[in-house]
């Protein structure tokens, strides 16, 4: 990463790096078929009865998928996360597949990742990878909501019903479209370029409407400063049986450490 790109995602908590993964667009699209065929148990189909198209997601398979185990462990993406993060290390968190085939009218809901998570720091990336070229289904991002002094409340994505008691301790789920305090920050993408953000960072897409899939892995990290913090419900992923207290380094035989 260049300086000025360091730069931006500081002060944006989003940026694009063109062509980062260009070297590994085959081998991640090998890993998003496979994933498809043999799913795991958190995968989802986003779209109800009824609706058009089809938005699948799946996440926690790198361990069983041999394609994603090899761009986590192989590919520039470590060491671009720490540089970005400002982290003398790069853990991984987990990767989460998304998939969205044509006539697909479902959005992905404006929210940020980390409400939803059971670790909480100043030191959080998101990689954001598409190997298909991606025009009208790219990702939004709403430039500097990873400093906003309140989390967004954490919905479903399939109803848009919270499941967080006390939601008076979070903001409402914005319309950043409506709202002209907000700038809105998004790319046309071709497979190899990838977005960063913030686990803090606001973000959704439109559907899918048109005749080319868009098919995604994002894979997330934490840095020095990530810690297991509790949450008054339910996380996502719910990694359960993990057995770390409040305030502890995610255990790195779940979490590796994959650059120092």
């Amino acid at each position: 990463m260049t300086p000025s790109e360091v730069e931006a995602f500081r002060r944006d908590g989003a940026v694009v790096l063109r062509g980062l993964c260009q070297d590994w667009v085959e081998v991640i699209a090998a890993g998003i078929e496979r994933n498809m065929r043999e799913p795991g148990p958190f995968a989802m189909e986003s779209t109800r009865a009824g609706e058009p198209g089809r938005f699948f997601d799946d996440y926690c398979n790198w361990q069983r998928i041999p394609e994603f185990r090899q761009v986590i462990e192989e590919s520039p993406i470590a060491q671009a996360a720490a540089t970005a993060m400002g982290s003398s290390s790069a853990q991984f968190f987990h990767d989460h597949v998304l998939v969205k085939e044509p006539g697909t009218a479902k959005p992905t809901p404006w929210h940020q990742d980390s409400p939803y998570y059971f670790v909480e720091g100043g030191q959080t990336v998101s990689f954001w990878i598409p190997v298909d070229p991606v025009k009208e289904a790219t990702l939004r991002l709403v430039a500097g909501s990873h400093l906003w002094e309140k989390p967004v409340l954490p919905v479903r994505w399939l109803d848009d019903t919270h499941f967080y008691a006390d939601p008076g301790d979070y903001l409402p789920v914005p319309d950043p479209d409506r709202d002209p305090s907000m700038r809105v920050v998004e790319w046309e993408m071709e497979p190899g370029d990838v977005v960063l953000f913030d686990f803090r960072t606001v973000h959704g897409a439109h559907g899918n409407p048109h005749g080319r899939r868009r098919r995604v892995l994002s894979l997330r990290w934490v840095g020095d400063d990530a810690v297991y913090v509790e949450r008054p419900g339910r996380t996502s992923p719910p990694y359960p049986g993990h057995d770390m207290k409040a305030g502890q380094k995610l255990r790195e035989d779940w979490f590796p450490v994959i650059w120092r």
